[in-house]
């Protein structure tokens, strides 16, 4: 939102250039510098951008950074199912719900929209504009008239998505299971809320993307108009499925905060008018008590505070500034004896479910509230910005517990944390997650993944933290958690810098194998064969997904067979009991013996297990996430009437001496065969076969976008002559480029592309380093100019 003052050198800089070139306003400069913290807020906000991106529902765009997550919510066509495509699962389950994703949307773009050039400075201005966008293009699918989709997911036959533990990925494979289709349910409501906030959230996506993308912008204002048209007609909340979860008490504040971000986007009077004669007057009031609400704090359920906010600062009416101090007092040290209460090592605390989410909220609008409407009052403004300060603090560490609520931030944080798909918990059991024993049954308690950005629900009134997945009030973590906390961050890296990580995100490898089988002889042992019970295993999290073509081995040596006068085709191989029939998904074919090509003795053969389709084998629950084949491998009793005793000897058999003697219950960890190898697609991924050879461990993940790079020197196109930010192309970033692309500007006719002592095509393309993609202008001289100056560390 400010930019700091450059120094004398650049002012003298702008002088010797042209008047005519001149720079956009410039705030004051702040007092506070990234000595004042010791936290990274930059880096905190890049995670957070990470944390959306984990959300995503549907197919994954090229940007997403998160190597671990694929596409969702498809069908085995690939196509997506989901009657509004993409939008954020909500939580650590799949929900989605057109309410959060709403009230999300619009709290991230506030905080853009207020402190856009801090975010760009950071490097992070596209990453979070894409971010919105995502929701903001979900949103827009969801009006249906005088209705909006309220809810998708499996909201029916008992809270299917409540009740099922899984990756997003292959949820629907699930919801296939249980009831027979690839859609899952949803419905509609007619909510003035959600229509609100939706309305609020696309009007800023209006004046986030007006410039950039002028006919996206317009549909956006379009459809902000329409929902709150109808929002304002209907009047009325209807919550639908998620009323058990989110059951919204009023509609007047939402109504109020939509008009006011469509006023700011359109300049219409008639949306301030109705905010006076129709939201003002039925303001939310205390409890028996005429006064305005001032109480409770900014979240989906009560926008009331930040619409004050926004009225206070479109308006500059002294009655509606001393509303919000009045707020903000509440919450540090009392208005009207009504106070917020505090945790014994100083935590605002207002309620147990999301209490760090509550008092993030608050510090945005504390730290929104001293930057603008109370900039000239420095009494207020330190008391506010110190406060929440104080407060973010406090999430990232300095409590009685030296831990961080954020996860991925510092260096002690909450090892259990409610999140389905970061989990990558296989088998439905996920009580265990975060322990330090998986019990008797050996449970899973390891993430797949660290949730980084992810706010968790935060420390009860006393201070203390349960670290338990199952204490849902503290290990929660949810898009409106992240919503006013990053928000929040715009405004501390705008006041304490920061300096995000380059090297994020880093690159995951699995931390246990994804595919496995396991094995046990399957009764008593025989003296002419070899019977096993087996189960091949889906156990991937890097990204969880499933496979049709799906094999397994198991390894004999046929020496004593030839000695003892029989031959290979003596050898039988043959399917018995299967979980699966013939016909269906997992059924397996077992086939054999083949000849293995690595033992030059020629005496190791194989059996063949193949399913049919191996993609009933996923990681969605105890009995899909393996199949169960019993095999045997065997020779005839007698051959001419002679005994073939001695013939079948296990002694020297490749997969035989891997623990077979021992192992009796495919559900211990001694069951797992090494030496039994598997294939998915072709692709050898468990076991060792008899010549050594040992599976990739690469995780099957998506292409990554590019990262962006502090050194304006490693730039991302083919053109290896390229350097960000080097105007007149000679080879160095200095003041001189700022120079050029300000006299290009004021006088095109002697500087401009093509003439004589003008930009080349070139310069032009390395100058435009403000993101915007709209050619040069003043703005990219001036990130130039900071640059050389040290005020900000990328271009």
């Amino acid at each position: 939102m400010k930019l700091r003052k450059l120094t004398a050198a650049v002012s003298a800089l702008a002088i010797s250039c042209s008047a005519a070139a001149a720079y956009p306003a410039v705030s004051g400069t702040k007092t506070a510098n990234a000595a004042d913290s010791k936290y990274n807020y930059a880096e905190a906000l890049q995670k957070s951008m990470f944390f959306y991106e984990v959300q995503q529902a549907g197919k994954l765009p090229d940007w997403n950074y998160v190597q671990w997550r694929a596409d969702s919510m498809v069908n085995e066509e690939g196509e997506e199912t989901d009657v509004c495509k993409g939008g954020w699962f909500d939580a650590g389950d799949h929900f989605k719900f057109t309410l959060t994703n709403a009230y999300s949307a619009a709290i991230l773009g506030w905080g853009y929209l207020e402190y856009k050039d801090t975010v760009e400075d950071k490097g992070l201005g596209e990453i979070y504009r894409n971010n919105v966008q995502w929701a903001l293009d979900y949103i827009m699918q969801c009006d249906r008239g005088d209705k909006i989709i309220g809810t998708v997911g499996d909201f029916t036959g008992g809270s299917t998505d409540h009740n099922i533990w899984c990756s997003a990925e292959v949820y629907l494979r699930k919801h296939h299971l249980n009831n027979g289709d690839w859609e899952r349910p949803y419905d509609e409501i007619a909510d003035s809320s959600t229509m609100a906030l939706s309305a609020a959230a696309l009007a800023e996506g209006y004046l986030m993307f007006k410039d950039t993308q002028p006919d996206k912008a317009a549909a956006y204002l379009d459809q902000a108009k329409t929902y709150f048209k109808t929002a304002d007609k209907i009047r009325t909340n209807e919550n639908g499925a998620m009323g058990s979860m989110y059951n919204p008490s009023s509609w007047v504040d939402d109504c109020m905060f939509a008009a006011i971000w469509l006023y700011r986007a359109t300049g219409d009077q008639s949306y301030m008018d109705k905010v006076r004669s129709d939201y003002i007057p039925n303001f939310p009031k205390e409890d028996q008590s005429t006064d305005r609400k001032f109480t409770w704090g900014l979240c989906w359920d009560d926008t009331s505070q930040g619409a004050a906010l926004l009225y206070a600062q479109e308006t500059g009416d002294q009655e509606w500034i001393d509303h919000v101090s009045h707020h903000l007092d509440y919450w540090i040290d009392g208005y009207h004896d009504k106070k917020v209460q505090y945790t014994p090592d100083g935590m605002a605390w207002l309620f147990s479910w999301g209490s760090a989410r509550h008092v993030s909220a608050t510090c945005w609008l504390a730290k929104l509230a001293s930057d603008t409407i109370f900039k000239d009052n420095s009494t207020l403004q330190d008391k506010y910005n110190n406060w929440a300060k104080g407060q973010m603090d406090y999430i990232f560490g300095d409590n009685a517990l030296k831990m961080s609520y954020v996860l991925g931030m510092g260096d002690y944080t909450p090892s259990a944390f409610h999140h389905r798909t970061a989990s990558g918990v296989h088998d439905d059991h996920w009580n265990h997650l975060g322990l330090e024993s998986g019990g008797d049954e050996g449970w899973q308690t390891e993430y797949a993944h660290t949730l980084y950005g992810a706010l968790v629900g935060g420390p009860d009134q006393d201070g203390k933290y349960v670290n338990d997945v199952g204490k849902y009030t503290y290990s929660e973590v949810a898009i409106d958690y992240n919503a006013g906390y990053t928000a929040c961050l715009c405004a501390m890296v705008d006041d304490y810098g920061g300096n995000t990580d380059p090297s994020f995100p880093p690159t995951e490898t699995p931390t246990w194998a994804e595919w496995e089988v396991a094995a046990v002889i399957n009764g008593t042992p025989g003296k002419s064969y070899t019977e096993l019970k087996t189960w091949t295993m889906n156990h991937t999290a890097w990204p969880a997904r499933v496979a049709k073509d799906i094999e397994f081995r198991y390894y004999f040596n046929v020496s004593e067979v030839i000695e003892n006068g029989l031959s290979v085709d003596d050898i039988k191989v043959e399917g018995k009991s299967q979980q699966y029939s013939a016909g269906e998904q997992g059924y397996a074919t077992v086939s054999g013996p083949y000849k293995y090509e690595g033992d030059p003795t020629g005496n190791t053969y194989y059996a063949s297990i193949k399913f049919e389709d191996g993609r009933a084998i996923q990681p969605t629950g105890q009995s899909e996430h393996r199949d169960e084949v019993q095999f045997r491998v065997s020779i005839p009793d007698a051959v001419d009437g002679k005994s073939t005793d001695g013939a079948w000897d296990t002694s020297n058999d490749w997969s035989y001496t891997e623990g077979l003697q021992k192992a009796d219950n495919l559900k211990k960890a001694d069951s797992l065969n090494d030496h039994i190898t598997m294939y998915v697609d072709g692709k050898h991924v468990w076991g060792t076969e008899p010549d050594g050879s040992t599976p990739s461990t690469e995780p099957a993940t998506r292409p990554q976008p590019e990262t962006n790079s502090d050194d304006p020197t490693d730039n991302p196109t083919k053109d290896e002559d390229y350097l960000r930010g080097d105007a007149n192309c000679d080879k160095e970033v200095n003041m001189a480029d700022a120079v050029l692309i300000m006299q290009a500007i004021s006088n095109p006719d002697k500087y401009g592309k093509g003439k004589p002592d003008g930009i080349s095509d070139k310069g032009e393309k390395n100058g435009d380093v403000d993101g915007d993609g709209d050619g040069l202008t003043n703005k990219d001289a001036l990130r130039i100019q900071k640059y050389k100056l040290g005020l900000i560390t990328e271009l």
